[in-house]
């Protein structure tokens, strides 16, 4: 089945979101496993070929299927825009296409010009993300500057731990490495979580799923805010015993 197949494959490139979707209800998963999958597929695309043209040839697939989504035309078999025709059904698709767009940067590995760039492309990718995972669990207009706010704060801890990496791949992932910097991002994606859950009530309870899988953001962020040079280092992490405890408690509050 194609949503076996979309689970795999967030199994194994995503296991965080694999982890907190595994125990959601089974009509949330049905929702949400096609959507990290898409997620995933789109953001290896820029990575798929050293060659800039073949990799946007890859995005560009994406973009063309988002689109076919939006005029109700879903590829009929294919492994992961089906189903996630299926769960979309019929919902609007603008917070998909905006991701595919913004990762067109990584395609060319453009630097960012300031923190406002950054904050524009974790717009367009975490926070948009996780405001269509919302919505796809009842999440209604209300929900969308908390959920977005909490979604771009989880984007930039997972930036953040993954710039060593993208470093290594020769690209400058941030747009100024000095530690004052960093730590000053890290409080803005703090402040956002704040403000988010200033505003929980919001949120519709049926999408903890969809919060969720930003469990260990402010672990993180609260790290790079007070030691900035562990992102360079990359030792930005929690233990796995936080790791689990943490998504454990925020499944047993179902607070986020």
């Amino acid at each position: 089945m194609s949503l076996d197949h979309c689970r795999d494959l967030v199994e194994r490139g995503d296991p965080d979101r694999a982890l907190v979707t595994a125990g959601a209800e089974p009509d949330a998963q049905a929702r949400l496993w096609p959507l990290w999958a898409f997620n995933l597929e789109v953001a290896r695309a820029p990575w798929a070929s050293a060659e800039p043209m073949v990799a946007e040839m890859r995005l560009q697939f994406w973009a063309d299927a988002v689109e076919a989504l939006a005029e109700g035309r879903a590829r009929a078999g294919h492994p992961v825009v089906e189903p996630l025709a299926a769960a979309l059904g019929g919902q609007d698709v603008t917070a998909l296409a905006a991701l595919v767009e913004a990762r067109r940067r990584d395609v060319w590995r453009e630097a960012f010009a300031d923190r406002a760039a950054l904050g524009d492309y974790l717009e367009a990718t975490a926070a948009g993300l996780m405001w269509q995972a919302a919505r796809l669990l009842g999440a209604g207009p209300e929900a969308e500057r908390p959920v977005r706010d909490f979604g771009w704060a989880a984007g930039l801890a997972a930036w953040l731990r993954a710039a060593p990496d993208l470093a290594a791949r020769g690209w400058a992932p941030l747009p100024d490495d000095d530690p004052a910097t960093i730590a000053a991002l890290a409080q803005e994606g703090l402040n956002r979580i704040a403000r988010a859950r200033s505003l929980r009530g919001a949120v519709p309870a049926r999408a903890f799923p969809a919060l969720a899988t930003g469990w260990q953001a402010a672990a993180l962020l609260r790290q790079a805010a007070h030691a900035p040079g562990k992102v360079a280092e990359g030792s930005l992490a929690i233990s796995e015993f936080a790791r689990r405890g943490g998504l454990f408690w925020a499944g047993l509050t179902g607070r986020w």
